[in-house]
């Protein structure tokens, strides 16, 4: 329920912050006096929310991230795991040039880490405690690297980029749809009817599911890419275990949908839903570093 109602108030909030954007640049309306559609306040209307809510989540994402999973960070180690992890995720980001992110542990039972933030030098590498009680020091060490690899690539900012782009193309393009509906199917001569806020939602949830299945790609490509550099960081046989050991509790219960994206491992699935899934499996992921080396 907190997740759900932590959820629930970030969006309304960013809907709120865009919605106020857009009136104080004058976009509150997309026809032209003409009754045509006026294209420049589209563009801009459809950038402001496709772009802005992802960077406002990008924004808050080391935030989100902690509250959703109830992950602590370590200011101080107070035992020797801690110590270890705190070092490690130290040693790891002098060697890929980017500032120490925070280091944190949250409480859940499936091996998993998760990296987030705003930028290179302001992240958040995360890990659970059943990955701290199931992996050893060096598929730990795996793991992390991996999880660096993607602050030092600036995935999180990339994606969120990339997802700006989709949100604006599918906020655009919907509307136009439904407006070309509205005055040549319905010829609503004033204004905009029914029809063009039914077509422009079919249309925008048709259109999501493209967008969904790029972005998607996206993030599978740069898994491949993270395991790559956690094997140059870490080496390849800890990182081909740390795989290895990710399979055993592959399909458990994973972080939240939010979040994870930016996890080691993704779910399971099968057919059409491959299209959908944020991780490569991880037969395929074990492949590529054996082929690599």
């Amino acid at each position: 329920m907190k997740r759900i109602f932590l959820f629930l108030a970030t969006n309304l909030a960013i809907v709120f912050v865009l919605s106020i954007t857009l009136r104080l640049l004058g976009v509150d309306r997309i026809l032209d006096q003409g009754g045509g559609l006026d294209y420049t306040s589209l563009l801009i209307f459809a950038a402001v929310f496709g772009f802005g809510g992802s960077l406002i989540s990008l924004a808050i994402s080391k935030w989100s991230a902690k509250r959703l999973t109830g992950a602590k960070v370590i200011e101080q180690p107070s035992d020797p795991t801690e110590r270890w992890l705190f070092e490690t995720v130290r040693r790891q980001a002098d060697a890929a040039g980017v500032g120490m992110p925070e280091v944190a542990v949250y409480d859940a039972p499936d091996i998993n880490a998760f990296a987030t933030g705003a930028s290179r030098n302001n992240a958040l590498v995360a890990v659970s405690t059943g990955l701290l009680r199931s992996m050893n020091k060096d598929e730990a060490e795996a793991v992390l690297a991996h999880e660096m690899t993607h602050v030092a690539n600036g995935d999180m900012v990339t994606l969120a980029l990339i997802q700006g782009v989709v949100n604006t193309f599918v906020i655009f393009a919907s509307r136009v749809i439904g407006h070309v509906v509205d005055r040549v199917v319905f010829k609503t001569e004033n204004g905009h009817g029914p029809a063009f806020w039914i077509t422009a939602i079919v249309a925008e949830l048709a259109l999501g599911v493209l967008a969904t299945m790029i972005v998607m790609w996206f993030s599978r490509q740069r898994e491949f890419r993270a395991d790559a550099g956690g094997a140059s960081l870490a080496g390849r046989g800890k990182m081909i275990g740390a795989l290895e050991r990710l399979k055993l509790t592959y399909g458990q219960p994973q972080l939240p949908d939010q979040i994870a994206a930016f996890g080691i491992s993704g779910g399971v699935a099968h057919g059409f839903k491959r299209l959908f899934m944020s991780h490569p499996p991880l037969e395929e992921r074990i492949a590529a570093l054996r082929a690599a080396a």
